[in-house]
């Protein structure tokens, strides 16, 4: 006697559901990325359960670790900036009182001055009593120097040399602080000096950058005397507007003499120039700083 066929489970038979059809929530999803659409910040981010979903943590995870790489990695500017813009910008590189990243870290105070060999070469590198002097710093983020300063450094030398004022040697000092921002016055005498520094990296960017300015600063002054343009990254302040902003404060701190609380960001329109001249064009205007 033939034993008859059992038949195959539903789920399992040609082109039966396996399983219930998700749900999308159209207007929820929608909300959602027009919420995510207007911020960088993390909103309203997949759980499963009470934690968060895998992709989550991963890029939690990511972020973390480009932030720390951000903090320890060197800046080599021949490398990272290319030779042909730090002979085209002619900068000077030296170092702070730190000799090492970890001593750096451990020791803020070192930072923000020289040693005696370092304070000799600016002395004798550098150009005295310029109108603006561009200073670079690796900071807490040489990501962001290595990032963003292609692109800002000629942009504020572009607007800087269209007010007429003379232009210092740009300097990239290693392992520094804010605070270097008197040593170089002391130094060097100039008008006004702008630190390009990288900011503390989040796990949202490890590559934004920070413009100090300082009306002739000296031995002595501290964030009082200071004016900040910050965030400068592709998501937070373009470097563009960056420039028309850093030359802006700097107009008004030598129309006023002083820098610091009073004086006040005035608010402009984006510059013409700026539009009509490539962000990747890195060459000096006229070819040369003077």
């Amino acid at each position: 006697m033939t034993k008859p066929q059992s038949k195959p489970p539903a789920q399992l038979a040609l082109g039966a559901d396996t399983g219930p059809t998700p749900v999308v929530d159209t207007e929820r999803e929608s909300m959602l990325t027009a919420i995510r659409a207007r911020t960088p910040a993390r909103l309203m981010l997949a759980r499963q359960g009470g934690s968060y979903t895998t992709r989550v943590q991963v890029g939690l995870r990511q972020d973390h670790a480009a932030a720390m790489d951000a903090v320890w990695r060197e800046v080599v500017p021949q490398a990272d900036w290319g030779a042909a813009f730090c002979t085209q910008w002619q900068i000077l590189e030296t170092t702070s009182a730190a000799a090492t990243k970890e001593e750096y870290v451990r020791r803020p105070d070192l930072g923000r001055i020289f040693s005696a060999a370092a304070a000799a070469d600016v002395a004798a590198g550098g150009l005295a009593g310029a109108d603006l002097q561009i200073v670079v710093g690796d900071g807490l983020s040489a990501s962001a120097a290595v990032r963003q300063v292609p692109v800002l450094l000629p942009l504020v030398a572009e607007l800087a040399q269209a007010q007429r004022w003379s232009l210092g040697r740009p300097i990239f000092v290693r392992y520094c602080r804010v605070g270097i921002l008197n040593a170089i016055g002391e130094l060097l005498k100039p008008r006004v000096v702008v630190l390009l520094i990288g900011e503390r990296p989040g796990l949202q960017t490890a590559e934004s950058l920070s413009a100090y300015l300082a009306f002739r600063p000296t031995t002595g002054h501290t964030d009082a005397q200071r004016n900040v343009v910050s965030n400068i990254h592709a998501t937070g302040t373009p470097p563009a507007r960056a420039a028309e902003r850093i030359v802006a404060l700097a107009a008004e701190m030598m129309r006023c003499s002083t820098s610091g609380p009073a004086v006040k960001e005035q608010i402009s329109p984006p510059n013409a120039l700026l539009s009509q001249r490539s962000p990747l064009d890195t060459r000096p205007v006229g070819g040369r700083l003077r």
